[in-house]
């Protein structure tokens, strides 16, 4: 029997290609949640463990988003991901967001001392050798969990910060808003990644390797006494590729 040629309407009716990342994004919405349902109540918080949250936060961003983000840039192969994230880059450099999350952490009262910065120090180098590993898929699932939990972070850090006696909000104000675009904008980056990898992909647990880790480190900002002494550092090989 001949078939006809299909036409416009029948593509239009035809259901759309489920996507390749709806799963991981599942998993990062789920880790996101959990994050923000474990912020203890900032009433039941004493001054020292508020400025304590904002200390290490501030510890953690200030010196490595744009270097996490540049390794994203470095390692992604489409030209799609390379705009978006060179979008991404550009705002971070081009309005100091650095300096103004410097400011935030001045205003409160929280600018990171040596202990602020050690008590991270072990899962934000786990971060560190994960990300020099230059692995596209990953690293843009990462960023873009990243991107998603800073987003409904922003509302608890700014009451932190207001209990503390600041009235310095342009940081949570303005990543309250341009953080959920950018994590819209990453996932388009991971589909257009995916794309190009070969397949089939690694297993989601590998995939998500970077997100977790990411997640411990966002835990030991959050909770610092959750500190399991028995875990060891991540050893990786710096490989390139994805």
């Amino acid at each position: 029997m001949q078939t006809r040629p299909m036409t416009q309407t029948d593509a239009q009716l035809m259901p759309p290609k489920p996507s390749r990342t709806a799963s991981l994004q599942e998993h990062i919405d789920r880790a996101t949640q959990d994050l923000i349902a474990s912020c203890r109540d900032p009433e039941r918080l004493s001054p020292e463990e508020r400025r304590g949250i904002i200390a290490r936060y501030s510890a953690v961003l200030e010196g490595n988003f744009i270097y996490w983000m540049t390794a994203a840039y470095l390692s992604v192969g489409s030209a799609e991901a390379h705009a978006i994230i060179q979008d991404n880059l550009l705002e971070e450099v081009r309005d100091n967001h650095p300096g103004m999350l410097r400011r935030f952490a001045i205003a409160a009262h929280a600018v990171p001392t040596d202990s602020d910065a050690l008590s991270v120090y072990r899962h934000l180098e786990n971060v560190r050798r994960f990300v020099g590993q230059l692995s596209a898929v990953k690293i843009v699932l990462m960023m873009a969990f990243f991107e998603g939990f800073i987003t409904r972070f922003m509302p608890y850090l700014a009451d932190l910060a207001k209990r503390q006696g600041s009235s310095e909000y342009e940081y949570t104000d303005v990543h309250g808003v341009c953080d959920v675009v950018h994590t819209q904008e990453l996932f388009r980056a991971l589909e257009a990644e995916m794309t190009l990898s070969p397949d089939p992909l690694e297993p989601p647990a590998k995939l998500l390797k970077g997100v977790e880790l990411l997640r411990t480190l966002i835990q030991r900002i959050l909770h610092p006494r959750l500190e399991d002494p028995s875990a060891e550092p991540v050893v990786t090989t710096v490989t390139g590729g994805s």
